[in-house]
């Protein structure tokens, strides 16, 4: 009768599994893993009324490039965190240390700090891919949630370099095929699968998962970006993530009663969508550029903020409260800093590619500014009020 046991580091015996392998793909991950961190600072810093880095205004294609590289890397790092959780598999059966106490703890601290990387790891990538494709099937706040497990992670992976940064600099020293590092149990190659092959196929893995999603940012790799989540298509040639039937705005957007208010203090104005279209027009081409990592130009035609500011004597250097018809959800009030208010190119738009705006674009007139995120560029506005 054959007895059941644990499987031992010592079964496994492919030369795959070795820390030439390991070191390679994790440098690679870990530079995927450091570039989605900066970047998701960035988009999360630009979506705070006061950040504490201030946010320029140019260029206005900035947001469009850090948050398209967070997605793409960020997709790029799921095959090459497979290959490296595969390539140290046996490790999860080696068995503590005997001996001293102290020996033991260490291990089991170092066991613990592994097992954070890695689930914080999985959860930020699958999430980040479910927030990619607008999935949530959870309750809790993406953002925050996104925002305070990437510490954790990138904590933890900062600890795991250092602990082994020796083993890493000498397997990426050496030879890929030098065997210095394997564990005595793996085998002498028998052919098929080389471990310069086995790299070369993540790699490739790696590049297919950035064509496969670059299309939602670079528009000429949209036919081969199978992963997009935006075509370009939508109304007035760029798409939209909110409509206006899911806002609930469909019939205080088209009341014929419409009014903006602009208010500073206790001046107030109040301005027909008709007394809009009449004051001096300015015309940008911008983007839209959201967190999902897909972004689409359009050229944007509506009265400068600072001008409809002006009318209340608004002071420079003010902080603008932006409101919608929305009657709810947590972008209906937003905050458009002083920089941006201030910026020639942020526009009260009326008009899309020369045309009125689509409702689902925001009619009666939505904010427009240069390096923002689509969910700060708010829709369906009804009131800019001047922040003391």
């Amino acid at each position: 009768m054959t007895r059941l046991r644990a499987p031992d580091k010592a079964d496994f015996g492919s030369r795959l599994r070795s820390a030439a392998v390991t070191a390679r793909v994790g440098m690679w991950l870990g530079i995927c893993f450091g570039i989605c961190f900066v970047t998701g600072l960035v988009s999360h810093w630009s979506q705070l009324p006061q950040p504490p880095i201030p946010v320029p205004t140019s260029p206005s294609w900035g947001y469009t490039l850090t948050q398209g590289l967070h997605v793409v890397t960020g997709t790029a790092a799921i095959p090459l965190l497979l290959v490296k959780l595969w390539s140290v598999y046996p490790k999860l059966f080696a068995r503590p240390p005997m001996g001293s106490a102290r020996r033991l703890a260490v291990h089991g601290a170092e066991r613990l700090s592994i097992g954070v990387l890695v689930a914080a790891a999985i959860f930020e990538l699958a999430t980040g891919l479910a927030n990619a494709s607008q999935w949530y099937p959870w309750s809790f706040s993406f953002r925050s949630t996104h925002y305070a497990v990437a510490w954790v992670a990138i904590g933890a992976l900062v600890v795991h370099v250092a602990v082994k940064l020796p083993t890493i600099r000498q397997a990426l020293d050496a030879d890929l095929e030098d065997g210095g590092l394997d564990r005595p149990s793996v085998g002498a190659s028998t052919g098929g699968l080389s471990r310069r092959g086995l790299l070369r196929a993540t790699w490739a893995a790696a590049g297919v998962a950035v064509l496969a999603t670059a299309g939602n940012t670079v528009g000429w790799l949209r036919d081969v970006s199978v992963l997009a989540v935006r075509s370009g298509e939508g109304p007035q040639g760029v798409p939209i993530n909110k409509s206006a039937i899911a806002a609930r705005v469909t019939d205080t957007a088209l009341d014929l009663t419409y009014r903006l208010t602009v208010a500073y203090g206790g001046r107030e104005v109040s301005l027909s969508r008709d007394e809009l279209a009449g004051m001096e027009q300015a015309t940008e081409e911008l983007p839209i550029a959201c967190v999902e990592g897909w972004s689409a130009s359009g050229s944007w035609r509506g009265v400068r903020v600072r001008d409809l500011l002006a009318l209340v004597e608004a002071p420079d250097g003010s902080d603008v409260e932006v409101t919608s018809l929305q009657p709810s959800g947590p972008y209906r009030v937003t905050t458009l800093p002083a920089n941006f208010a201030s910026d020639p190119r942020s526009l009260l738009a009326l008009q899309l590619g020369g045309e009125p705006l689509a409702i689902d674009h925001g009619y009666p007139c939505r904010i427009i500014a240069p390096n923002r995120p689509g969910v700060l560029q708010t829709k369906w506005v009804s009131r800019l009020e001047v922040l003391p």
